[in-house]
């Protein structure tokens, strides 16, 4: 698959170039507005490209001169390329939002930071997605922490500040944590490269590769927001504007599971710590979602819910079965979509009834009928009420759960109802609560503008087409989770049949890869023994 190899780079490279264009064009907001529009819109199409391209087989580029295992590799599989899909139409549709809020022209957040800073962020999780290695991985998780901290202080208000404080305190432990991981894998293997780590950590000492393996499941999981590393998540998301908030709660701890996934497929197939990881998934799906029951506040009770449903993704991974993957890659690709949608509404909500404390709000059902209408399908789907994607991708999970047959699977399997159950009850009291009881006082006389119901309705629509088209993602899901317990595939495409970097690779930049393995055959035997 050479001949589309040229793909993979474009979703980090593209954004980047239209920051760099964004912030020289500071002084005109029409044209910044328009490069972010566009670069997003590429971003879309190239990776829907590489999605088609990725089903027949791995894309992989070989940045530079340099052939892996030196040089850095970016890899564009079923895995990847279906996030970077879903995620570029994410990240394109809450930005028409934010730009019907006008979050971009506010007095309190200079438009010369806002859309740069955008891009910015959206290469971070392009980057993330595509690294072929763990240090690239990890600036991926780097640039999204910049970018995430600008943006989640938007306004410079006391509760933004002292949230981004938050964020930020806990991600730069979830890196430094990370760091230590790496310096660990370099100094067991001679190597960051997923693909050669694929075929080297099955050959050092099993108490070292378990503590590696430790250190990074606590590196994502903090990033993924997995009990009992989840506190924070509440108190960030929240305060920061609802598009903002939409595009964490989407994508950020997303890219988190996403290093889960492939860390443990392909670094640690063993399943030495599935057991341990589906106790922590029970834990996240119940303890998330007895907070969000506890919550009067509609954004932080999603906050909650998104931190239970992470445990569904968890529980997914934790199987260690094609069934069990494929479900879990199914169930994110759904929520994604999902929560974000939930989050923008809710940023209507709260302009339309000036608040967003459930026992403040009442009467919307009859106020604003069609955003009641955009609020209940999502919410629904959330829940899990057939026929909608969150209720297939649960049958998955359940399906594959009984499939595994062990006493700990079948308590997983009971704790995933019993957390769907408390998400339909959280979810109806919300509706209750904020739709249909009158209002305790009289609403504000807020209009809610068309470029800002317009994106979120679009992001409706798109929930319901992965329901409609839920069989053809589900098998692509499947084809996916199959790659990934492929090994060999990955590590052929990427090292070659010899382990000497070829691969189906192509170069980035028009010369021929250069060899250096070589030169380091003799530094990497002696750091594997």
């Amino acid at each position: 698959m050479t001949e589309f190899a040229w793909l993979v780079p474009l979703p980090v490279v593209i954004p980047l170039t239209a920051a760099g264009l964004a912030l020289a064009m500071y002084r005109h907001a029409k044209v910044q507005q328009f490069i972010t529009v566009t670069a997003l819109a590429l971003m879309v199409i190239v990776s829907g490209s590489m999605m088609i391209a990725a089903d027949k087989g791995p894309l992989v580029v070989n940045v530079g001169e340099w052939a892996a295992p030196v040089g850095i590799i970016l890899m564009g599989d079923r895995l990847s390329a279906l996030m970077l899909t879903v995620s570029s139409t994410v990240l394109l549709c809450v930005l028409l939002y934010s730009l019907g809020q006008g979050i971009a022209d506010s007095r309190k957040s200079p438009i010369s930071i806002y859309h740069p800073t955008y891009l910015v962020l959206a290469a971070g999780v392009s980057n993330a997605f595509l690294a072929g290695d763990l240090f690239n991985m990890y600036v991926g998780f780097e640039i999204l922490l910049a970018a995430s901290y600008v943006l989640l202080t938007l306004g410079g208000t006391f509760e933004r500040i002292r949230a981004g404080a938050i964020y930020v305190v806990v991600a730069l432990l979830s890196s430094l944590i990370f760091l230590i991981a790496l310096a660990m894998i370099y100094a067991a293997t001679g190597t960051v490269n997923l693909a050669q780590l694929g075929e080297r950590l099955a050959e050092i000492d099993p108490s070292v590769s378990i503590v590696i393996q430790s250190l990074l499941l606590l590196a994502f999981g903090i990033k993924a927001a997995i009990f009992p590393l989840s506190s924070w998540l509440p108190d960030s998301y929240p305060t920061a504007p609802a598009p903002v908030t939409a595009v964490f709660a989407g994508l950020l701890t997303k890219v988190g599971v996403y290093a889960i996934i492939r860390t443990q497929t392909l670094l640690f197939p063993d399943g030495r710590l599935d057991n341990v990881l589906m106790v922590l998934a029970l834990l996240t799906m119940l303890v998330g979602i007895l907070g969000a029951v506890a919550q009067d506040d509609i954004k932080r009770l999603l906050s909650f819910t998104l931190v239970s449903h992470i445990g569904y993704m968890i529980f997914g991974i934790a199987l260690g079965s094609k069934i069990g993957l494929g479900a879990a890659i199914f169930y994110v690709a759904h929520h994604i979509t999902v929560q974000t949608t939930l989050f923008l509404i809710v940023g209507l909500i709260e302009r339309r009834g000036g608040s967003t404390s459930l026992s403040k709000l009442g009467g919307l059902a009859k106020s604003a009928p069609f955003l009641a209408i955009l609020f209940f399908i999502p919410a629904m789907n959330l829940a899990g009420i057939p026929p909608f994607s969150g209720f297939l991708g649960k049958v998955g999970l359940l399906e594959a759960g009984v499939d595994q047959g062990t006493g700990l699977a079948y308590v997983l399997v009971i704790g995933s109802v019993v957390a769907s159950l408390l998400t339909l009850y959280a979810i109806v009291k919300a509706w209750n609560k904020a739709f249909w009881q009158p209002a305790t006082e009289p609403l504000p006389d807020a209009d809610l503008p068309k470029a800002m119901t317009g994106p979120a309705t679009v992001m409706v629509v798109l929930g319901l087409l992965i329901t409609v088209f839920a069989g053809p993602l589900y098998d692509y899901s499947d084809r996916a989770a199959a790659t990934l317990m492929d090994n060999d595939r990955y590590i052929s495409a990427v090292l070659g049949s010899d382990g000497r970097g070829q691969g189906e690779s192509t170069t980035l930049d028009g010369p021929e890869p250069v060899d250096e393995s070589d030169l380091l055959d003799a530094d990497v035997e002696g750091a594997v023994n």
